[in-house]
């Protein structure tokens, strides 16, 4: 009798009287298989929305993108080649998420840069209505609105809101007392 042939009764005999610990590996392998399964559709889900939040990063104000920053760089560039674990990546994605919505939820004043009508670029005060709609009013008593693009926010000068953006800057300051200041607002 050869060796192969001799493990091979062997194997036989272990499997007639031990048939339960073939049946549990057998289970086992099969929830494997199940479990590498779902780990490829998780790898595949947080890859779209990798995607996803890297077109939105695009489209958010300065501010919040300088915010987002040390989350938005840990998103890899190239899913396929990345050492980050499906766990983290989605960390990533979710925390982002997270403080998008926040930012969408508050109005928050920042100074930034802006160029003005004569074209020269000059500090301005900008007021944020979440992600939706922002205004800009130079030292000077220039005005603005932004509103957010596909490829970053639209500034454009609106001399007509220069003192209704003043009253609600002051009011974000406590220099005024609350009230309801009419901004132009245009939603898609």
């Amino acid at each position: 009798m050869t060796w192969s042939r001799s493990l091979r009764s062997i194997e036989a005999v272990i499997k007639q009287r031990i048939p339960s610990v073939y049946v549990k590996r057998d289970d086992l392998l099969a929830e494997e298989g199940k479990l590498k399964a779902t780990g490829q559709q998780l790898a595949d889900s947080v890859k779209l929305m990798e995607g996803d939040v890297r077109r939105l990063f695009q489209s958010l104000p300065e501010p919040i993108q300088t915010k987002l920053q040390p989350l938005y760089q840990r998103i890899p560039e190239d899913p396929a080649n990345t050492r980050a674990t499906v766990a983290e990546r989605f960390q990533n994605v979710l925390g982002t998420l997270k403080m998008v919505n926040e930012a969408n939820n508050e109005i928050s004043v920042n100074y930034e840069v802006r160029n003005l009508a004569d074209g020269k670029p000059s500090e301005v005060r900008a007021l944020y209505i979440g992600l939706a709609q922002a205004y800009y009013l130079s030292a000077s008593g220039e005005a603005g609105i932004g509103r957010p693009g596909a490829d970053g926010w639209k500034w454009e000068p609106s001399k007509a809101v220069a003192n209704d953006v003043l009253v609600a800057l002051e009011i974000m300051q406590g220099k005024h007392p609350p009230a309801f200041v009419p901004l132009p607002v245009h939603l898609q």
